[in-house]
């Protein structure tokens, strides 16, 4: 229960009296180790689905070569070992939005990381695949910084509406991002990916994380319709809806090809830490153009810059170089959110007595 619970009184059935801090401690710590054995559900489901759903590609590899991903072929949609892991998949995710209902995101993010160990010892056991010493340091270094980057991420600006949310899709950079995506995506399915598919791992996976940023933002739009329509905010008949479905259906399907496809040409273990890290950097620098995180970020740095510049001109003496040069970089940043004049008087204080 949360601190604003009540009590009745033993003195006074009518007078109820707030929940002590102490008394709340119990629950929160409910909440923690509920999320944490959410998060490690998750991270269990997610890393077994790889395997199952590489089992039943190499399953069919030993069939008919033609039904292959990697040959262009859908066989896997008739194998029900495949379905298994999709559904595996599905739980797992699911498990992990649960997760942050209960427990930080500071918990919850970095355990995803858990998920590409699991597939590591588990297709060393089950399919027999072996990462030499810098394969091992490789999926280690880049699991610990996606890891600090999530972390130390700024948090996103809370979207209340839909109608806020169409307001901030009009954004010029926003724009910019969906069709840079998109036309670079075309470029690897149509140019790069039939020449260096087969031989390099970055190129099936680069469609899947790229076109996975845009899946996030969609299946958070749908999220936000839905919950707007349970709050009694019709939504059913807002096109904007059904744009998100569309486009959460279209994105999911097109990383499932491609995922596929990757995972039926390279190692399970090296598959996983690479599309882990790929898919959680494009989701931040989508979320953060659409949301404007670190433009957010770059004020606060500016306004902090200009202030030791203002201290340093009080005391009467001049303001370090390193210090005079951060502000004006920062300045540069974000010139729509920084009041010209504030830096500009700063720094012409300073100059003076230079």
């Amino acid at each position: 229960m949360s601190c604003s619970s009540y009590r009745m009184g033993s003195n006074d059935s009518s007078m109820v009296s707030p929940m002590t801090p102490m008394e709340s401690v119990p629950s929160k710590m409910s909440d923690f180790y509920i999320g944490l054995a959410l998060a490690v559900s998750s991270s269990l489901f997610i890393g077994s689905s790889f395997i199952i759903k590489k089992k039943a590609l190499i399953k069919l590899a030993n069939g008919d070569v033609s039904q292959r991903a990697s040959e262009g072929g859908y066989g896997y949609l008739r194998e029900w070992m495949w379905w298994m892991g999709v559904i595996t998949m599905g739980l797992g995710e699911a498990c992990n939005f649960a997760a942050y209902a209960f427990a930080p995101a500071s918990l919850v993010t970095p355990l995803g990381a858990l998920s590409v160990l699991v597939t590591a010892v588990l297709s060393s056991r089950l399919l027999k695949e072996r990462l030499n010493l810098l394969g091992k340091i490789g999926c280690a270094v880049c699991l610990l910084g996606s890891t600090v980057i999530v972390i130390h991420s700024p948090k996103e600006e809370e979207v209340a509406s839909m109608a806020d949310l169409a307001l901030k899709m009009k954004d010029a950079v926003f724009i910019l991002y969906v069709v840079s995506v998109i036309l670079v995506t075309l470029f690897i399915v149509i140019y790069v990916a039939p020449r260096y598919g087969r031989s390099n791992i970055i190129v099936y996976i680069s469609v899947c994380s790229l076109i996975g940023s845009l899946s996030v933002l969609s299946v958070k739009g749908l999220g936000l319709a839905i919950k707007e329509t349970l709050s009694g905010n019709q939504q059913l008949t807002n096109l904007l809806t059904y744009f998100w479905l569309g486009s959460v259906a279209a994105c999911v399907s097109v990383q499932l090809v491609y995922l596929n496809k990757a995972l039926d040409m390279f190692n399970t273990s090296m598959v996983t830490p690479i599309y882990y890290v790929f898919f959680t950097t494009f989701v931040i620098l989508a979320s953060s153009i659409l949301y404007k995180e670190f433009r957010l970020t770059f004020v606060v740095l500016s306004e902090s810059f200009t202030n030791d510049l203002q201290r340093f001109s009080s005391l009467g003496r001049a303001a370090p170089q390193e210090v005079r040069c951060w502000a004006v970089i920062v300045r540069c940043m974000c010139p729509s959110r920084l009041q010209p004049s504030t830096v500009r008087a700063a720094l012409e204080r300073n100059t003076q007595i230079f």
